[in-house]
C-alpha cells in the first residue's frame, strides 16, 4: 500500500492519458511548470498513464493547464479540485481501516476513468456523513475507477448520488450502488 499525504494547500489536479510516453512527457512538463507535489504517477491498466499532483490552487491549476496544452489528443480525463475533502487522501492511499464492529451501508461508484473516480470521491465525501475507505484508480480494474464508502443508508445514498452525478456529467459512469445491509464478508478486507 502506498501512503499518500495530504498536500498543505488542499488542491489536487489529475490527468489521465491514453499514451504512456506522452504521460512521461506531460509529467515532466507539469513538474517544471509549477511547484506541485507529485502524489501519483504511474502506468495504469489498458496502457494508460495517470498523474495526480497536489499543491496551492494556482500551482495545481498551472500544472494541469500545462498538461492539457501538452497532451491535447491523448487526454482521457482531467481534473482540478480545490479544497479537497480530507478523507480523499487516506482512501486513495488505501490506508483506511474500518472498525471491527462496522455495520454501515456500502456505497459504490464505478467509473470508466481513474480521474473521474477521484472527482466522485471528493463530491461524495462533501455531500454526506460517510467514510471513504477505498478509492481504487484503474489498476487491476481494466482502467476503471472505484469508490467505496460507508455510512447510514441515507448518507450512503446521498453521497453515492452526488458522486455519481459528477461522473455522469463527465459521461464516465459505469454504476452506482448502495447496499443497505451488506453482509460482513463485503467489508472483511477493510476491517
Amino acid at each position: 500500500m502506498e501512503s499518500i499525504e495530504m498536500p498543505a494547500a488542499r488542491s489536487v489536479g489529475a490527468i489521465e492519458l491514453s499514451s504512456i510516453g506522452i504521460g512521461f512527457q506531460v509529467q515532466d512538463e507539469m513538474l517544471k511548470a509549477a511547484s506541485v507535489e507529485l502524489l501519483v504517477a504511474r502506468t495504469i491498466c489498458s496502457g494508460k498513464y495517470l498523474i495526480v499532483v497536489g499543491g496551492s490552487v494556482s500551482d495545481v491549476e498551472t500544472a494541469v493547464r500545462t498538461a492539457v496544452g501538452q497532451a491535447e489528443h491523448s487526454i482521457i480525463d482531467h481534473l482540478v479540485c480545490n479544497n479537497v475533502h480530507e478523507s480523499v487522501f487516506p482512501a486513495l492511499g488505501q490506508s483506511v481501516s474500518l472498525p471491527g464492529n462496522h455495520v454501515g451501508a456500502l456505497g459504490i461508484i464505478e467509473t470508466f476513468s481513474g480521474v473521474s473516480a477521484l472527482a466522485a470521491a471528493d463530491v461524495a465525501a462533501k455531500a454526506a456523513r460517510v467514510i471513504l475507505f477505498r478509492i481504487h484508480l484503474a489498476m487491476a480494474l481494466g482502467g476503471k475507477g472505484l469508490v467505496l464508502l460507508t455510512g447510514s443508508v441515507a448518507d450512503a445514498r446521498a453521497a453515492v448520488q452526488a458522486g455519481a452525478d459528477e461522473v455522469r456529467r463527465r459521461g464516465l459512469l459505469v454504476s452506482e450502488v448502495v447496499i443497505p445491509r451488506p453482509s460482513r464478508e463485503l467489508f472483511e478486507e477493510y476491517l
